[in-house]
This record gives structure tokens, C-alpha cells and sequence, in this order.
């Protein structure tokens, strides 16, 4: 029996996917009306297949179809980071309101720097792992979204849980639509790196604010820093999701 593994950017059988997250399904038959009958399928996610092929002229075959449910991996890993930072407004109100962009910037900087440490060395003292960093970040990349709205507000002004938590789920949401948007047109692609190459990613776009910062905001190109901070949130959820 021979089989090959691909991707392809079609939903397969969407009546699965809208009812079973984290499932596969099954299909036998001939594999030209399988391709063939992709037409029928609706586009918009990726899943991955298989394909094991029961004769020798390679038309009999079985498809197992591996589908990725991006948007609930992606809520999975916000009801983490978001509880997270409940608790910490619970026991620290919103301190962080005294960080500057740069501040946020640096701290990211920070953990994402970790991260490579012990990715480079394998070597890890202190008893926290990656995954706590990459949440971290996810949390340091909304609070600076939430700090360029409230740029106006005096720091001293009270900031209250609920609203505090209104706009974290407002820059998620945000965010998250990036996500969708750029999954779209990319394929999610980013399923295929290497959690290193995403933490090289983030410290390439740490780098680019701190340029974007010393030049006080000024850019040529450049989207900004608004677009800087939603790309390392959603890089850090992916590698959340593909250290899951």
C-alpha cells in the first residue's frame, strides 16, 4: 500500500467541521472524484490529508482527512492568556498603565529572548517553561494595543476590571481577525515552521518597534506599531498551538 500527505486549502466536509473540532473523517473510493469533487467543498480552511492507495494503478484509495480547527485552537489558547490576566488585575489592578510603549516593547523583548535562550542551550533554571512566556507576550502585545487607545487618559485615572477586560477582548478580537485574514491568504503556512523560526519572528518584529519607538514613530513604510504588537500576539498563539 502507497500513500502520500499534503495540503490543501478547501474545508473538507463542512457539515464534520462545524460539528466535531479536532476530528477526521474518512472517504474511500476513487481518487479522480475525490479531486475531482473538490469543487463542491467550501473554502476558507486548511486541513490535511492522506491518502493510502489499495491498487496498482493508483486509483483505489482511502482518505484520511485531518482537519485544523484554527479559530477554537486559537480561543483555547486566549482563555488562557485572558484568565491570566483577569487574575492579575485582580491582585494588581491595572498597574501596568504606567508602562510606555517602550516599557512593553522591552518586556516582551524579554521573554521572547528567553525563549531563544532555551531553545539555543536546551538549558532552563528557572522553573517556568516557553509556553508561560509566549502567554506572557500574547498578554504584553494587548496591553500595549490598550495603552495606544487610553494614550490620551492620565495614567492616574482608574481603570476598571470590567473595562479593562472589554478592551483586552476588543484588541483579541481584533487581532484574532488578522489572524483569519492572513490564514486565508497564506494558507497557514505557519503550521509548517519550526517554533524557533516564530520566536525569531517575534524578536525580528521586537526589533522593528524599537526602530519605529527611536524614531518616534515616524515611518516610511512600515504599518506601525499597532500592526507590530497584533503580529507577535498571534505568533505567540500559534506557537502556544504547536506546543499544545
Amino acid at each position: 500500500m502507497s500513500c502520500f500527505q499534503g495540503v490543501v486549502s478547501s474545508t473538507i466536509i463542512k457539515r464534520v467541521i462545524s460539528e466535531v473540532d479536532y476530528s477526521h473523517y474518512q472517504w474511500s473510493g476513487e481518487i479522480d472524484d475525490f479531486f475531482a469533487a473538490k469543487h463542491r467543498f467550501v473554502s476558507g480552511n486548511v486541513c490535511n490529508f492522506v491518502v493510502f492507495f489499495h491498487s496498482s494503478d493508483f486509483q483505489q484509495a482511502k482518505v484520511i482527512i485531518f482537519m485544523n480547527n484554527t479559530s477554537s485552537e486559537y480561543d483555547n489558547v486566549v482563555k488562557v492568556s485572558r484568565k491570566l490576566f483577569e487574575d492579575k488585575l485582580s491582585d494588581y489592578g491595572a498597574s501596568w498603565r504606567v508602562l510606555r510603549l517602550p516599557s512593553l516593547t522591552d518586556q516582551i523583548f524579554i521573554k521572547a529572548n528567553r525563549i531563544r535562550s532555551i531553545q539555543e542551550s536546551g538549558v532552563n533554571l528557572v522553573d517556568e517553561g516557553i509556553v508561560s512566556e509566549f502567554i506572557g507576550m500574547i498578554n504584553y502585545g494587548i496591553i500595549a494595543l490598550i495603552q495606544i487607545e487610553l494614550k490620551d487618559e492620565p495614567i492616574d485615572k482608574e481603570l476598571t476590571k470590567t473595562r479593562a477586560l472589554e478592551l483586552y477582548d476588543k484588541y483579541i478580537g481584533i487581532t484574532k481577525s488578522l489572524m483569519e485574514k492572513k490564514n486565508h491568504d497564506y494558507s497557514e503556512a505557519w503550521r509548517q515552521m519550526r517554533v524557533s523560526s516564530i520566536t525569531d519572528l517575534i524578536l525580528m518584529k521586537i526589533y522593528r518597534l524599537k526602530q519605529i519607538e527611536d524614531n518616534q514613530g515616524r515611518t516610511l513604510v512600515s504599518e506601525g506599531v499597532e500592526a507590530g504588537y497584533e503580529d507577535i500576539v498571534n505568533y505567540s498563539v500559534f506557537a502556544c498551538i504547536k506546543l499544545s
